[in-house]
């Protein structure tokens, strides 16, 4: 999938700097390169810049500086949005700020809560609890259907996830694209004051080699949380997973491990990003 655009689209990076650090000690992918592992591919003609939102020395764009961006696109974090603390705070005047500028975004997991909480609506610790590794059985709604961000995506499929907090309230200008039954909302749509944002609270970014690193960085708490009897047995499911990311043709590999083409194919998995450049940002661009 590609696009002969060139567009200028900032990534905003919720983790703040000693969380990012932990990734990089566990091998794992900072959530920006997620994102640009593949846009480069999709967007040849693009330019990407990186804000890390969570470190309160950076400074964060306004007026022109939010303007002179085709689009925005927030990755996940680790951080909780309904706590009062600074590192959570700026990110959520931020992103009033993009949708008072009427510049489109996208966003997964720490999106799809940013997108609702900004906008007016709530989010809330998942009473089903952590939803981890593989979102099972989402399935869009009658709204998500016929909505440009699901065009070519099936009517059910899984996805990447981990995460433990869910939007709880809908705002004012949010329409409900997709759900499964551990988290009732797994993708929004929200209109607020001048802007739009597509996103989903799974992660179209991941492979399943990323995901299977992150499992090695929140291998404590799944253990824990009683996902596994043994750090060692995330450890195994690890290989297994890394095992079938090297060879995507093994078949007894993906019967054990429940994975079909949307987690394995890029042009299913990646799909909302994909229409959501297509068919939200490149439609929006003023000539």
């Amino acid at each position: 999938m590609k696009l002969d655009a060139s567009l200028s689209l900032c990534i905003i990076n919720g983790y703040p700097k000693k969380n990012r650090t932990v990734l990089d000690e566990s091998n794992v992918r900072q959530a920006d390169d997620l994102y640009l592992d593949f846009l480069r591919s999709m967007l040849p003609s693009g330019k990407f810049d990186v804000l890390y939102v969570a470190d309160l020395d950076v400074g964060l764009p306004a007026g022109a500086g939010l303007s002179s961006y085709d689009g925005f696109i927030w990755t996940g974090s680790n951080l909780t949005i309904y706590h009062d603390v600074p590192e959570v705070t700026r990110q959520v005047e931020l992103c009033r700020s993009i949708y008072a500028a009427g510049v489109p975004q996208f966003g997964s997991c720490w999106g799809v809560q940013m997108a609702a909480l900004a906008a007016g609506g709530a989010v809330r610790k998942n009473p089903n609890g952590r939803e981890w590794c593989i979102a099972r059985d989402i399935q869009l709604t009658e709204a998500g259907r016929a909505h440009p961000m699901y065009i070519g995506k099936p009517a059910r499929f899984d996805a990447f996830i981990m995460h433990l907090d869910e939007v709880s309230e809908l705002p004012p200008g949010a329409t409900l694209l997709a759900q499964n039954d551990h988290t009732p909302v797994q993708a929004l749509e929200v209109r607020h004051a001048a802007g739009v944002f597509w996103a989903p609270q799974y992660h179209p970014e991941f492979t399943l080699a990323a995901m299977a690193r992150l499992l090695v960085a929140r291998k404590a708490p799944l253990t824990k949380e009683g996902f596994f009897k043994s750090e060692a047995d995330v450890e195994q499911q690890v290989l297994r997973m890394l095992a079938l990311a090297d060879e995507p043709g093994n078949g007894a590999l993906r019967a054990e491990l429940n994975v079909g083409p949307d987690l394995l194919h890029d042009d299913i998995r990646q799909n909302e990003v994909f229409n959501w450049l297509q068919r939200l940002v490149i439609p929006s661009l003023k000539h």
